[in-house]
């Protein structure tokens, strides 16, 4: 009778790898993966695959629109391939396009999720006061805006937005998604003729920050009154007036994530439906 032998060799345990990726989106099609189309994640995915000799999918923190830029994304892939950190990045430097780069790689746990797991994002917003317009070496990155903005005025237009409010006036309809986000930050530096807005919440909503932005601007080009800003926090539907500001100022410029003891719990948080608290602080039981 023949016997069987079991192979003694044991399955390779899956593993989680974070990367801290850069990525200049100007000649992308946005994150998200669309066929016919150059996508960052398309683009990363691909090289990976063939780096680690099996299909690599992502997961992102978020996932930029065409044209907006990253400085500080965050993606997770799950693999059975062994992976050396510091020999990953360099590799993935010689098979990638100069457009996107691959900044950091770490092991992490299972339960790190780069879009659950995400406690807030930060995003810079760069705009140029400069007559002449945005210099030539960062007309990529910069949009030009008037000279004359009133920047004490759209400082106090951002401040009317801050906390936890329904920002439906500042998003694009996406049916079952919620409009509710914490906005934590929003304010601006100037250094010259650059003007940077940074806007940081626990998650955005579809262009949502060129949205506000947008309407902080106006308030600073003299169309609208810095009040205006707060009243749109009342709209239950994208407002019309609200303009959305080019996507080649907007960076994506870093990611915050709680201690790996507390991922699992975020994970859970983030997945709850949010809603908008009392604003007479009721009710008890």
């Amino acid at each position: 009778m023949a016997v069987t032998v079991e192979d003694p060799t044991p399955e390779p345990v899956a593993v989680r790898v974070r990367l801290d990726i850069s990525y200049d989106g100007t000649d992308f099609s946005g994150w998200a993966r669309q066929p016919g189309l150059r996508t960052v994640q398309g683009v990363l995915e691909e090289s990976l695959s063939k780096v680690q000799r099996e299909p690599i999918q992502l997961t992102v923190a978020g996932r930029t629109d065409a044209g907006v830029h990253a400085e500080g994304q965050v993606a997770h892939f799950d693999t059975r391939a062994e992976v050396d950190e510091q020999r990953l990045v360099h590799r993935m430097a010689r098979f990638l396009p100069k457009d996107v780069r691959i900044e950091g790689v770490r092991l992490v746990p299972p339960e790190f999720d780069a879009r659950f797991s995400a406690v807030r994002r930060h995003y810079a917003y760069r705009l140029t006061t400069a007559p002449f317009g945005a210099e030539p070496l960062q007309a990529r990155h910069i949009v030009p805006c008037r000279p004359d903005v009133d920047l004490d005025a759209m400082r106090a237009a951002s401040r009317n937005l801050l906390g936890l409010h329904d920002f439906a006036a500042f998003c694009r309809r996406r049916e079952g998604a919620t409009t509710i986000r914490e906005l934590q930050r929003f304010d601006w530096e100037r250094e010259g003729d650059l003007l940077t807005a940074y806007v940081s919440a626990d998650a955005f909503c579809w262009s949502m920050v060129r949205s506000l932005v947008g309407a902080v601007l106006a308030v600073g080009e003299g169309r609208r009154t810095p009040d205006w800003t707060a009243g749109l926090l009342n709209e239950r539907q994208r407002a019309s007036a609200v303009a959305v500001a080019p996507a080649h100022g907007l960076s994506l410029i870093a990611v915050d994530y709680p201690a790996d003891a507390e991922l699992a719990a975020r994970n859970a948080q983030t997945r709850e439906v949010r809603s908008v608290p009392d604003p007479e602080g009721c009710c008890g039981s």
